[in-house]
């Protein structure tokens, strides 16, 4: 590789993890619009134990009606991302994710151990998520009660789960 080459790789490579955090804060923050804006339109969304979606819009406008509900506060921690270019215009990404959910109007906590597996491509000069798959790996459901006392709903891995 050339020197211009590296340089070119090293900026792909900081775009695509910027790339990623923002579309895990538009999930945090229950902003649909910047959540859209980093996804391709034909994107493939499919994360383990919800209906796969094919499409930005499908994903999108089932986000607007769950995911941005008053009283649900979610925070998606990824991290360990592991970025693999395919050639200049083709990448795929690793990245390990805890997300933890307070939902106040179910009383419940929800945290997930989560692997990423997505696919990015660049178009128009700018890198997009053109896949993003998951696969749970833990999952802990806590309910709390209006005393205060918390009890588990369910607990395990990701593959004894049910979805």
């Amino acid at each position: 590789m050339t020197v211009e080459e590296r340089l070119q790789r090293l900026e792909d490579d900081r775009a695509i993890r910027d790339l990623k955090a923002r579309y895990l804060r538009g999930c945090d923050t229950q902003n649909p619009d910047m959540v859209a804006g980093t996804l391709l339109a034909e994107v493939v969304v499919a994360y383990e134990g919800f209906p796969p979606f094919d499409s930005r819009d499908a994903f999108i406008a089932i986000y607007r009606k769950f995911g941005c509900q008053p009283g649900i506060h979610d925070i998606h921690h990824a991290a360990n991302g592991i970025i693999t270019f395919d050639d200049a215009t083709r990448a795929t990404g690793q990245w390990s994710l805890l997300f933890h959910q307070v939902n106040l109007g179910a009383r419940t906590l929800t945290q997930f151990g989560v692997e990423y597996d997505d696919v990015y491509v660049k178009r128009d000069g700018r890198w997009w998520i053109a896949e993003t798959r998951t696969t749970r790996k833990s999952c802990l459901v806590e309910s709390v009660a209006p005393d205060g006392t918390i009890s588990v709903v369910a607990m395990g891995s990701g593959a004894d789960m049910p979805t």
